[in-house]
Formats: C-alpha cells, structure tokens, sequence
C-alpha cells in the first residue's frame, strides 16, 4: 500500500470554532468546545485516516495577547504547530477582521512558505451572503491561499471539500496513528479536559479560565465500572465557594454533566468523584503550570 500522510495545524483568534471544526472533521470530540473564547490551552491532535491518507490535525489555542504565563505558554503552541506541519487551515468567521493576530499569523505562514486554506466557519448563520463576500475578498487580499472555503462545523457544510483540499497536501511516507485512533489524547488527559469544558459553561465569565483540572485516580474495577477522582484547581478562595456552589449543588452539577460525556466516550460506567482545590495565582506560575501538564 503507498500511504499518505499529512499535519494540518488549525490556527485563528479565539472562538471563530477551531476546535468544533476539528471535531466535525475527525468525527469524534476530541477538543472541548465553549462560547467563552480561548477555551483550548494546549496543542491538541485529532486523526483522521481515509483510505491511504492520513491526516493529523492540530488544534491550536486561539492566538491573542498574553495576559499570563499560561497565555505565553498558549501563544508558543500556535507558533510551534505551524512549524512542524504541512499546511495550516486558517479559521475565520464572516465578520473576523483583519486584525493584528491574523496579520501575524499570516506573516508567520508566508515566513515558512506554508499553504494555507482560508475556511470560513460559521456560514450556517448567514442570512445575507454580502459578508461572507466581504470576508473572503479582505482575506485573499492578504495572503495567496490555496483555497478558500465557507463550512460549517455544526451542519458540516463543505467539510468534505476541506478535507479534499487538505488531503492534496499529504506526502508519501507512513502513517504515524493506528488507523482507528482519532487522537493522541491520553484518556485521563480528555476526562480533565470533559470537566473543564462543563466548567466553561456553567460557570461566570473569568473563574473557568482560572481553573486547571487534574485526575489524581483513574481505576477500573471487577464489574467495569470507571472511578475516577479529580482536582479542580482555582486562583481565589472566593471561586472555590462559587465552584462548589451553594448546598454544593454546582460542583454536582459539574460532575452529572461531566461523568455523563465520560460514560459516553469511555463506553462504561462512571463514578466520578471532583474535589476542590485553591492555588493563588497559577496561572502566572512556571513550576504550577509545569505540574499541572499545561507547559510547551
């Protein structure tokens, strides 16, 4: 057999739906997904083979400003990912501009002559087609893309044409992932990353972006049922009490909505134990952010 294979960094600003469209591209939830913008804090790989082609994506953090040495850790691994692949999608929506953060990555692209699809995201929310027509003339004036495509990561409009369209790019070699994996996400890593997600959206505005989730026990017993403890770490001892909610009933509320999507992706059942923890200022803290797996 003559495989294929190709890397595929997914790149853009926050919350134009990166990690949805990886999803919906792999066909499995491999990447948490929010309203609130900079939701994934780590590169994140989904694969998907077809055939003798193997593609392995890269969800990138959302490019923005560093506010904290979490946010620089989150700023190399857009910047890292687009050196290691064979291309990049650049995920827009019909009103991104052209900001400063998509100059830079343009910039960073034309630097490494990287190819470079232009996926405009979201289209299923157009009622007027004219800004759709602005965005892709704003965009190509900007870079040579090798193709410009609207989709849409809900619906999957078009997703077959981005995949044709980043499937071009793949070269002949071996395939690095067995070809039933769809990612290289350690089970513990995405059970954190379940609890987190539940977190984002449930919780006010700042406090999830504060928070960090670790799984201290993950054990299967005799009859197959998954325990699993996890840690929930926060900045202030005023989250903490919002976190566990009165009575507790948000933490509860966390841990039914997250052991649910667990039992669905482990295909078991789950008893799921969440414990809180307070850790001043985490965030700006290299040593906690190396022991809580978030470093580059």
């Amino acid at each position: 057999m003559n495989t294929t294979s190709a890397f595929i960094s997914i790149i853009g600003r926050p919350n134009v739906g990166k990690s949805s469209l990886l999803n919906a591209m792999v066909g499995e939830k491999v990447a948490i997904v929010s309203a609130k913008p900079q939701t994934t804090r780590t590169r994140i790989t989904g694969v998907l083979t077809r055939g003798e082609t193997q593609l392995v994506f890269l969800d990138t953090p959302g490019m923005h400003k560093a506010r904290t040495k979490l946010g620089e850790n989150m700023v190399k691994a857009v910047e890292s990912s687009i050196g290691d692949v064979d291309a990049a999608i650049l995920v827009v929506n019909p009103d991104t501009p052209l900001g400063e953060i998509e100059q830079g990555l343009l910039k960073s692209l034309a630097k490494r002559k990287l190819p470079c699809v232009l996926a405009v995201n979201k289209v299923d929310l157009l009622t007027d087609k004219t800004a759709l027509l602005a965005c892709i003339a704003r965009f190509q004036h900007a870079y040579d893309f090798a193709e410009v495509i609207p989709v849409s990561a809900v619906t999957g409009e078009q997703l077959s044409i981005l995949l044709d369209a980043v499937t071009r790019f793949a070269k002949p070699g071996p395939h690095f992932f067995d070809e039933d994996s769809y990612t290289d996400q350690p089970e513990r890593v995405i059970v954190s990353e379940i609890v987190r997600e539940k977190m984002l959206n449930l919780l006010y505005e700042e406090i999830p972006h504060g928070t960090a989730v670790t799984v201290d026990s993950f054990k299967e017993r005799d009859d197959g049922i998954i325990d699993i403890h996890v840690t929930i770490f926060c900045e202030k001892k005023s989250h903490k009490g919002i976190i566990i909610g009165k009575g507790g009933q948000m933490l509860k509320k966390i841990g039914t909505a997250a052991r649910l999507d667990m039992e669905r992706f482990l295909g078991a059942r789950v008893n799921l134990q969440c414990f809180v923890k307070v850790k001043e200022d985490w965030r700006n803290s290299d040593y906690l952010i190396r022991d809580l797996g978030l470093s580059q």
